[in-house]
């Protein structure tokens, strides 16, 4: 990381939008009822499938490593799912600059995973 400053930024982007959707996606289901019970429960069912799905395919160290496309699929699940979420709790502005950083961000880390480190 020392002399890849970009590639850094852009990983710890990536992380802070991984946390914002999953968070997105929990306010999203807990809006869906009235009773807290159910709240947190319905807030807690996409958070934990998205965390599964993650974890199996999409995590540096996952279970099972699919090919590109794959993988590229279950992030465009879950971020792509975090920002649909934000539009469903009402913030569609918040929603439209979410995706596009998400886009942005994925876009350039397959770039940076692809090109050779220079020595």
């Amino acid at each position: 990381m020392a002399g890849r400053p970009w590639w850094a930024a852009n990983e710890l982007l990536a992380f802070l939008l991984e946390v914002v959707a999953l968070g997105c996606l929990f306010w999203w289901g807990f809006t869906l009822a009235d009773a807290l019970a159910l709240q947190v429960l319905l807030g807690s069912a996409p958070l934990v499938a998205a965390v599964v799905l993650w974890s199996l395919f999409a995590a540096p160290r996952a279970r099972f490593r699919p090919p590109l496309a794959g993988v590229l699929a279950v992030k465009a699940l879950v971020l792509g799912g975090g920002a649909l979420a934000l539009y469903g709790v009402g913030h569609p502005a918040a929603a439209a600059v979410l995706g596009v950083v998400v886009v942005a961000n994925t876009a350039l880390a397959e770039t940076f995973r692809r090109r050779p480190t220079a020595p």
